[in-house]
């Protein structure tokens, strides 16, 4: 997909951000109202109905709760109304899916649902919430993910900051998650997601947040929905007209906190940014895959070498590498990487290099075969470039092509990956260039232009410093 020039800046930097471990995400009602959520009106409407008021004639809905708590001195219906409509079984979306896949740091909300932790939860990440101002105090071991419910959780209704009253006292009593927001405001980057300009969340949180260093503040990003003549919400050119000039006013308001608008034709366009955001990010992560009992056509020492070279490069273009630590191969993914980290502590990182070594045996009811299957899956998901060395093996005495380097090329391909096999290496290597050959545009939205590379990779006459230079300039097109 194409992307406006500003979303495609974004884009960029918001990646950087994320290779920097200095991205995060604010989530607003709009993520939750995606996946079957009620939004505040829908909230609202049995209590202004109780109040004798119409919700279509209400505009602040805070004042609404407060004024039912009011006149009944009691919030319990109010309470009994979160947990209706909140704990209601409901499936994730994609949206959140690619939030829980990426490496955030931090993802603050003021939904009151428990959708995105258990969608971080699926992804196998250890999820560390804090929904109350002591759970500030402690550190889940071992954590991936902090999720701040700054507006409270489901479970707690009696505690959700829903009335005019809990908002005008949560700059005091929730002054922890104030400084804290403050402070990730400061040193991240936040993508505003699902908020909208009527949404009375996000005018009391901007009006909760003071920045100390107004003319340097750091750069945030919030998506906006371009107004259209003659959809639902501008069904006449009086209503849009308003209603692009509000917007307008409300955008150029923002910037006053540091967040940028970035406007999309229709809701779904944010799926397909937050799509190209995991797939740029994951490009900067290579699966090496390989295996060798034997190195032929070429010398022992001539083939680790070239294993330990490309590794070594991979590290200097800022690659991440992924390794199952295959037969043969796993020794100089490691050498190569080390070089490159301890030659240039400063510039390259130990986390540039990610060790998955297949387990060995069978673990509870499940077969070595299944284990390895499942451990496959989740360790290629992760890459973006999937590289292919050599693959063969040696069966009852017998030098046979390794089934399991074309298996993680299958997966490779079916989770959409760049495969690149380098072919002059023989066996697995080979078949899996052939195949692609056979039909390119299954593989490669460019064919034209990686497949004649791939052919270089493939010729016998290739040296293997040839093969470097040719794989060094690939990969540097790769990451535009």
């Amino acid at each position: 997909m194409k992307f406006e020039n500003e979303i495609e800046v974004f884009i960029n930097d918001y990646v950087k951000d994320l290779n920097e471990g200095n991205a995060s995400i604010f989530a607003g009602a709009g993520l939750s109202i995606s996946a079957g959520y009620v939004n505040w009106s829908d909230l609202m409407t049995e209590i202004a109905q109780d109040l004798g008021l119409d919700i279509q004639l209400e505009k602040d809905l805070v004042s609404l709760a407060q004024f039912h708590v009011n006149e009944n001195r009691t919030r319990s219906k109010l309470n009994r109304k979160i947990l209706e409509e909140f704990t209601e079984a409901t499936t994730e979306t994609e949206n959140h899916r690619i939030i829980a896949r990426l490496p955030v740091s931090s993802v603050w909300t003021t939904n009151y649902d428990e959708l995105i932790e258990k969608t971080f939860i699926k992804e196998n990440k250890v999820v560390d919430v804090k929904y109350k101002n002591e759970q500030l105090l402690t550190t889940k071991p071992k954590r991936d993910i902090v999720i701040y419910k700054m507006h409270g959780d489901v479970n707690h209704p009696n505690d959700a900051i829903l009335t005019k009253e809990q908002y005008e006292q949560y700059h005091k009593i929730h002054e922890p998650f104030i400084n804290a927001l403050t402070g990730e405001l400061t040193t991240k980057t936040f993508l505003f997601i699902g908020f909208s300009f009527t949404d009375p969340n996000l005018d009391y949180v901007l009006s909760r947040l003071n920045f100390r260093f107004r003319e340097s503040q750091r750069q945030h990003y919030c998506f906006v929905k371009k107004n259209i003549l003659g959809d639902n919400q501008n069904l006449d050119q009086a209503t849009f007209d308003y209603n692009v000039r509000r917007q307008t006013l409300a955008v150029n308001d923002l910037k006053r906190y540091g967040i940028k608008s970035l406007v999309v034709e229709k809701y779904s366009d944010i799926t397909e940014i937050l799509k190209e955001i995991e797939f740029r990010y994951k490009k900067k992560t290579v699966f090496i895959s390989g295996s060798a009992e034997i190195y032929e056509p070429f010398e022992r020492n001539e083939a680790i070498g070239f294993i330990h070279n490309l590794s070594k490069t991979l590290i200097q273009n800022d690659f991440r590498i992924v390794n199952g630590f295959g037969w043969g191969i796993g020794s100089s993914v490691i050498n190569g990487s080390l070089e490159a980290i301890y030659n240039n502590p400063n510039k390259y990182s130990e986390s540039q290099l990610i060790l998955k070594p297949f387990p060995q045996f069978e673990t509870g009811d499940k077969k070595l075969n299944v284990l390895w299957e499942e451990y496959r899956q989740k360790m290629i998901s992760n890459c973006g470039i999937s590289i292919f060395v050599f693959g063969n093996k040696k069966v009852a005495e017998e030098i046979v092509e390794a089934n399991g380097v074309i298996r993680e090329f299958e997966i490779s391909s079916d989770k959409g990956i760049i495969c690149l096999p380098i072919g002059l290496t023989k066996y697995a290597a080979r078949t899996i260039f052939d195949i692609i050959s056979n039909d390119p545009g299954k593989y490669y939205e460019n064919p034209e232009i990686i497949i004649p590379v791939l052919a270089q990779l493939a010729d016998i006459n290739t040296s293997f410093s040839q093969a470097l230079t040719i794989i060094d300039v690939l990969l540097k097109q790769l990451k535009k």
